[in-house]
């Protein structure tokens, strides 16, 4: 039995883990593993413990969607897109209405929709090896899993337009400087960190968490449902276009011939630097 892309761990000190589990994969998101996110963001809204910590198995928090699974699919292109965005946007929605502080953990690469991922929580810390890329723009489509709503919030619209249409990259630092993340850490002692700052806040006082989030967030909830509908609608159009196909291709061609017939979108942190 093949291991699952994404698993869910409780830990005694009330604590519950999302855990992104296919390392191999950069974390891609196809249909199985968005879906395999919806249901276990569910699983652990159900009972999210004292706190809920989102991480990464592997080098790489997450490449975002794996152009693999979207290209050569033709006029289907779209329809697939468009389910797996989905799926994806239930997973960030659902992260982001807990009633728990949720804390983040990022390492390597966030691409894509592994953007709107690594900054759904109240608190994001990210190791020094860290790196943020869009990456939609050159592939022609548009971002989704709530980057083009998260982004403008908590950089400004000013270099949230920048990272979106220019495809440049953060690093952990930078990404700390604007706002993106709470506060860069070594890269050995990202996992302790996370998880003692997620320890530490569900043994807090749970119910004055609870309203001071509940404050924060206010009723922004809808606003971003509506914004993920309009993601998903944008990047699925798109992706049935045919300069979007013909750029998806290209960049796995170019993949191909410097990895060597890897052709998941961009997985390492050299290759969204």
């Amino acid at each position: 039995m093949s291991t699952p892309p994404v698993r869910v761990v409780r830990h005694p000190d009330g604590v519950a883990e999302l855990r992104l589990d296919d390392p191999g994969r950069g974390n891609a998101l196809d249909l199985p593993t968005a879906e395999a996110l919806r249901d276990r963001a569910a699983e652990v809204a159900a009972d999210p413990g004292g706190a809920v910590l989102l991480r990464a198995s592997g080098p790489t928090f997450c490449v975002g969607g794996d152009l693999r699974a979207f290209a050569g699919r033709g006029a289907g292109t779209g329809a697939y897109v468009h389910a797996v965005a989905t799926a994806a946007h239930a997973a960030v929605l659902t992260l982001y209405d807990l009633p728990v502080p949720v804390v983040t953990a990022v390492r390597g690469a966030a691409a894509g929709g592994g953007i709107g991922l690594a900054l759904v929580g109240d608190i994001v810390l990210a190791a020094r090896s860290s790196r943020f890329r869009l990456a939609y723009t050159a592939v022609g489509l548009t971002p989704d899993c709530g980057a083009s709503w998260l982004l403008p919030r908590l950089a400004g619209p000013r270099l949230a337009a920048e990272l979106i249409l220019t495809d440049r990259v953060l690093t952990g630092e930078e990404a700390e400087r604007r706002g993106l993340v709470t506060r860069t850490v070594g890269d050995d002692d990202l996992d302790d960190i996370a998880h003692r700052t997620a320890a530490e806040l569900a043994a807090g006082a749970g119910e004055a968490l609870r309203a001071a989030k509940g404050l924060l967030r206010g009723d922004t909830g809808d606003d971003l449902r509506r914004h993920l509908a309009e993601e998903a609608q944008s990047i699925a159009a798109l992706a049935d276009d045919a300069e979007a196909q013909t750029r998806m291709a290209a960049f796995l061609a170019a993949r191909a011939r410097t990895r060597g017939g890897d052709h998941t979108a961009p997985r390492e942190p050299e290759s969204v630097s």
